[in-house]
């Protein structure tokens, strides 16, 4: 499929679809894939592979002012990314019209992390056969099922569809492993306040303000985040304080609510494992809840429950008796 990519990607700049492609390139190892704007002359550092996890879509923020008229880029979105895609092109962030969208086939990504915690270091490379992996180390090879070893956001899979595209290129599938994903938000809100409160503390202690979930999030498209201005009384960059950790992290899901796809970017690159995640799945199940199912992303132009007022809203004091009886 890599090379399929490269073939179309030539033909596409040749005909003056676009100049440069939004998509991936190795790292500093082979697992390491990280977000590259590339020319056509570096079409060959291209990849596409089970290590591809990082969400594109924020990174076409930064480009559309380096665009000029009747310019697009061409990106590469796989079809979680559509999700976040959409969401920007309605916060208008982004513009569909300046880019041209190959929906790339996507059956699952790689956690490396969950290799290693099998046991198995001294990774050299990877051989993929449907489901069976073949782990090639410095001691040997190992056989790892794929299915075991992919990326958490990938066992919350919505699905295989893009939801957006100009072409298609490669097969794709829904690799949701079936459990509810709101598993551990509904463990969290069976507990008590106080089992709670020491949840998140110990979680959010280990926080080293890297903002790397900040950075990463499309939803946090801000142009000048709260926490950098020095105004705002709230400006840090490492926390003085547990108050101060708390702070940052739940601010930070209250302006995502409505808006999060959860494409759990948050969670996979957080150097700390902590699992931002669940904070923005417990807005999106109360949002459920209270106001009917609502997947963010999912058509361009569409206003979330939050910002959405119909007379069939639930009122204030619903909600405080749904708190007090948690």
């Amino acid at each position: 499929m890599q090379r399929e990519l490269i073939e179309r990607l030539n033909a596409l700049i040749g005909e003056g679809v676009g100049k440069r492609v939004l998509g991936w390139k190795r790292g500093e190892f082979f697992y390491d894939t990280e977000p590259a704007i590339l020319a056509a002359d570096q079409l060959d550092e291209l990849v596409y592979d089970s290590f591809c996890g990082p969400n594109l879509s924020k990174y076409l923020i930064q480009e559309m002012p380096k665009l000029g008229e009747g310019e697009k880029i061409i990106a590469l979105i796989k079809p979680c990314d559509s999700y976040s895609f959409n969401q920007l092109c309605t916060e208008h962030r982004i513009n569909k019209d300046k880019v041209y969208v190959i929906g790339v086939g996507c059956k699952g990504k790689i956690d490396v992390d969950k290799i290693r915690a099998r046991g198995i270091t001294g990774i050299t490379g990877i051989d993929v056969d449907g489901d069976a992996l073949t782990v090639h180390t410095l001691y040997g090879d190992e056989q790892v099922n794929r299915k075991e070893v992919l990326l958490n956001k990938c066992l919350s899979c919505k699905g295989k569809e893009h939801r957006v595209f100009d072409e298609q290129i490669g097969e794709s599938e829904e690799t949701s492993t079936g459990d509810d994903r709101f598993d551990m938000v509904k463990k969290l809100e069976a507990m008590s306040a106080e089992e709670r409160f020491a949840f998140w503390r110990g979680e959010l202690s280990k926080c080293i303000r890297c903002n790397a979930c900040r950075n990463v999030c499309p939803a946090c498209s801000c142009v000048k985040c709260v926490f950098d201005n020095p105004n705002t009384g709230v400006q840090n960059k490492a926390a003085a304080d547990d108050f101060e950790e708390n702070l940052f992290h739940i601010i930070r899901a209250f302006h995502v609510a409505g808006r999060c796809t959860d494409c759990g970017e948050c969670s996979r690159v957080c150097p700390q494992g902590i699992p931002l995640h669940l904070l923005n799945r417990k807005f999106i199940s109360d949002i459920d809840e209270l106001y009917g199912e609502y997947q963010a992303g999912e058509e361009v132009g569409q206003r979330h429950p939050v910002i959405n007022y119909t007379q069939g809203d639930c009122e204030p004091s619903i909600v405080h008796e749904r708190g007090s009886n948690a």
